[in-house]
């Protein structure tokens, strides 16, 4: 095998060789590395990046890497070399208030991570991207242009052998200029309302928790801490999973795929949607799903379950017959 071919790391110590270069604790080859114009993804939709072109990509003046992982120490132990680390409690919602980030505090973050109004953002994490879709939504709503999630995250990058770091990037501060907040991507409490009370029939409802959610016999999934009065989920939805929409890698299904499992659950498009889960992580991925692979009109409901199963004067569904804890 050439060493030009070959990307170098032992433990977060890297060595020289013909034909590479080093990027932030790095060694790539040089033939890879692209100084100026962002190419084109090889994805079936412009906004999802293969972990091949993100590599070749990693110099690209043009582009800014942000990891958004749910498990805490992640990025510091090694992340995609030049990438910036995001914590969606506190960097993308508002850490007081039930609400996403201000625009002048996104605005503030997105330039400290050297995003300019011209800069393809690409995104990536744990879990099969959870966060990181929530973190496209966020970017989506405050006016980024070019915004990708890396297929697959950060555990297919690792998995392919990929190199990461430790070491933080020095970055350059950018100019972006966030616009008002885009309400056309979020619903609210009054919008899954009248779609509970059938006021509203020009709009589908997909809860994409698991099953047992759904129904009501759980809460919460495993480990989670309880958040809400009642179980069960909201009148007039349909149950779809957000892991159906991945394979076993964490790469999202074909285009054909997705469309027909949406299809057979009467998502297909000729309606508006509106998604939700318990806090709206999960559901973000679905979003991402319906709405920048599919190309459907999709709101996410952040608010979720958390929000809708302790409001009151509200219907539920709760098959299981949970409804206060109590079977």
């Amino acid at each position: 095998m050439s060493d030009r071919s070959v990307t170098y790391r032992r433990g977060f110590k890297t060595r020289t060789a013909m034909g590479l270069c080093i990027v932030a604790g790095l060694l790539i080859p040089a033939a890879n590395i692209s100084a100026n114009a962002v190419s084109a993804p090889k994805s079936t939709t412009p906004n999802i990046v293969e972990t091949s072109w993100l590599e070749q990509n990693l110099r690209n003046a043009k582009v800014r890497i942000i990891e958004v992982s749910t498990d805490p120490g992640l990025y510091e132990k090694g992340h995609i070399a030049g990438a910036t680390k995001f914590a969606w409690h506190t960097d993308f919602v508002d850490p007081v208030n039930r609400d996403i980030v201000e625009k002048e505090r996104f605005q503030k973050l997105a330039r400290a991570a050297g995003i300019n109004n011209d800069t393809t953002v690409v995104l990536y994490g744990d879990k099969n991207n959870w966060f990181s879709a929530w973190g496209v939504w966020i970017f989506k709503t405050y006016g980024i242009k070019d915004v990708r999630i890396l297929n697959g995250g950060r555990d297919k990058w690792i998995k392919e052998g990929r190199a990461i770091t430790p070491i933080p990037p020095a970055i350059q501060k950018g100019n972006f200029t966030a616009t008002a907040a885009d309400l056309t991507l979020r619903a609210f409490l009054p919008d899954v309302v009248k779609i509970a009370k059938k006021t509203d029939k020009t709009t589908k409802l997909v809860d994409i928790r698991s099953a047992d959610e759904f129904s009501g016999k759980i809460f919460a999934p495993a480990g989670f801490q309880e958040l809400a009065i009642r179980a069960g989920h909201i009148p007039g939805a349909v149950n779809v999973p957000w892991s159906t929409a991945v394979g076993r890698d964490g790469s999202f299904k074909s285009r054909a795929d997705l469309k027909k499992i949406y299809a057979d659950a009467g998502i297909n498009g000729t309606k508006k949607v509106i998604v939700y889960c318990r806090i709206g992580e999960r559901a973000a991925h679905t979003w991402f799903v319906l709405s920048q692979i599919l190309g459907y009109d999709v709101k996410l409901y952040d608010g979720s379950w958390t929000e809708y199963g302790n409001s009151v004067g509200v219907p539920i569904k709760n098959p299981s017959g949970t409804v206060w804890g109590k079977g």
